[in-house]
């Protein structure tokens, strides 16, 4: 470039404004868990440089989109012991609606072999049952999934069930929701005990004994739920059934331990939950069909929970734990089971959340929520303040540690 003429250097301001805040994240902290995934929070805060200076400004100062976690995964160390499962089993049905199952077992990260359970019992642990569906049945009725009850005659029938001449507004009909008394129609109360017929579905029947009509309501689905104390277990006999197999109508059962759909010979069978809650769902297509239901409540003839488990049955209330029981050893994992009205939905909110110093570090304290229709769990850590919600009528609380 010599031989032509250079031109004089220049400076010009080409902006003279201060550059927009912006997010800034400081190195995270330390890791939630000793061993295993974790979280490790750190500090989010938003910036502005300012003559040369960095100057701490409001957040919503700072795009919010853009803003960074204030969370990161995080791995110390792979845990010496871990949950493991099997694969998935088949389909506890050729049809219809069935579960899944899985085997658990804890592993050794070091020798990759199954050691003692108790190695594990401090992490949390998934699900080792789902449901699964295998397609509409030909004729509705599916055999049983593993742990259910088989359909048999009823040895004892009631009056009402052995007179073929009866119908079911002669029968007692149980009031909505809750503990009450059987009431049957009288005259001008004939009309209101037609209502109670209709507004059966969606209720929450807790008597020790009691009958339950389902035909002729005008839901195409009608679901009611039985509950009593944890010491008990629930058997259903069926009195009546109009189901119109072949129109796809189904009665379905389902307990903590058994799940049992049906259409064909279900007159005079007896269903036994051998749990303390149990929900019966009827399915019908042509109105006027259903089911008439007569439930009772014995003492379980196995124990299936530990003595400081709790059940709830709503509308409200309180969980506090541990539940202070004498000679009580630490490795029990309390648990509180809720069931509320089929209509219903139930919300679980953390009041106060005390797990111990060591809860924000490991995984040894932790509180596990189970939905029980989908079977779906999350766990919470620390002292985190949380509120959960279900998509069905039924719930499980376990307390580790």
């Amino acid at each position: 470039c010599q031989p032509v003429p250079k031109p004089e250097s220049r400076v010009e301001v080409c902006d003279l404004s201060p550059c927009p805040p912006r997010w800034k994240v400081t190195p995270a902290g330390p890791c939630s868990s000793s061993c295993g995934l974790g979280l490790a929070v750190q500090l989010v805060s938003c910036v502005q440089i300012l003559h040369g200076q960095e100057v701490l400004q409001e957040e919503h100062l700072c795009p919010a989109a853009e803003k960074p976690l204030t969370s990161v995964p995080c791995v110390i160390r792979t845990c010496s012991y871990e949950w493991s499962f099997s694969e998935w089993s088949e389909c506890s049905t050729s049809c219809g609606n069935g579960i899944q199952t899985r085997q658990d077992f804890c592993l050794s990260s070091l020798t990759h072999k199954p050691v003692n359970p108790l190695f594990c019992r401090r992490f949390p642990k998934a699900v080792v049952v789902r449901g699964c569906s295998a397609g509409p049945c030909p004729e509705q009725e599916g055999p049983l999934s593993p742990g259910a009850e088989q359909v048999t005659p009823a040895t004892h029938l009631t009056r009402a069930a052995a007179g073929t001449e009866h119908r079911h507004k002669d029968l007692d009909v149980p009031l909505p929701a809750g503990p009450q008394e059987h009431t049957k129609p009288r005259g001008g109360e004939e009309d209101t005990a037609k209502r109670c017929f209709l507004c059966v579905c969606g209720n929450l029947f807790l008597n020790a004994t009691g009958i339950i009509n389902m035909t002729g309501v005008q839901s195409r689905d009608c679901t009611v739920a039985i509950g009593r104390p944890l010491r008990e277990e629930i058997s259903v006999t069926v009195l009546e059934s109009s189901l119109n197999c072949s129109a796809g109508e189904v009665l379905l059962f389902s307990g903590r331990m058994m799940w049992r759909t049906g259409c064909r010979k279900l007159p005079l069978s007896l269903i036994n939950s051998r749990t303390n809650t149990l929900i019966v769902k009827q399915r019908v297509v042509l109105p006027g069909n259903g089911v008439i239901l007569q439930y009772n409540s014995r003492t379980a003839t196995k124990k299936y929970y530990q003595d400081c488990d709790q059940q709830l049955f709503g509308p409200q209330g309180e969980i506090v734990n541990p539940v202070q029981l004498p000679d009580q050893r630490q490795e029990v994992v309390c648990r509180t089971f809720i069931t509320v009205a089929p209509r219903q939905r139930i919300s679980i909110r953390a009041l106060n959340t005390d797990l111990g110093p060591e809860g924000n570090q490991t995984h040894f304290n932790y509180i596990l929520v189970r939905d029980v229709s989908t079977m779906k769990t999350v766990v919470f850590h620390g002292k985190q303040q949380f509120l959960w919600q279900s998509t069905g009528s039924q719930a499980e609380i376990e307390f580790h540690e």
